[in-house]
């Protein structure tokens, strides 16, 4: 698969820039845990030009403050229908299904997934996306998935260089 056109890179959340647990405390509040190799690798990604969106099924009072903190500024939390959403998203990028990578795990991704050039699905995800994916991570989501994905499409674009690597 050429990564050149990809653009924009597009990511659920559950299962993928987390390991997918839902840790309930006492109160009923929701953990989750996010990977610092993601977050420099989506630094990297920011730097190099790349877009990014969240696309998730579920909303979650860390996200907005860790999209920030990443520079993510298409953010879609409690998202039923994510085929529309993805629509949006691209619409919101001004970018097409060609220039589009999806990181998926489960099944409400499989739309967007058979719609966009480069799905990936993560080492831990379902079956049936790892089936319709061009890429399956070796790493888990929420291990360092989406930095495996970044290093992918940047050295496949050539942007893997020594200045990006600074820059962050």
């Amino acid at each position: 698969m050429d990564t050149a056109p990809i653009k924009l890179l597009i990511l659920d959340v559950d299962g993928v820039l987390t390991d997918g647990r839902l840790v309930f405390g006492p109160d009923g509040e929701i953990s989750k845990t996010f990977h610092a190799r993601d977050g420099c690798a989506l630094k990297l990604w920011g730097a190099s030009g790349g877009k990014i969106a969240i696309l998730s099924g579920r909303s979650h009072q860390a996200l907005p403050p860790r999209a920030k903190e990443l520079g993510i500024e298409l953010v879609h939390t409690g998202i039923a229908d994510k085929l529309a959403a993805y629509d949006t998203i691209l619409t919101e990028a001004s970018c097409g299904d060609d220039n589009v990578a999806y990181v998926g795990d489960d099944y409400p991704d499989m739309g967007p997934m058979r719609r966009c050039a480069f799905p990936v699905a993560v080492a831990n995800a379902s079956p049936s996306v790892k089936r319709i994916s061009w890429y399956v991570t070796k790493l888990r989501g929420g291990r360092g998935a989406v930095a495996e994905v970044i290093e992918l499409l940047l050295r496949g674009q050539g942007r893997w260089t020594k200045p990006l690597l600074k820059s962050v």
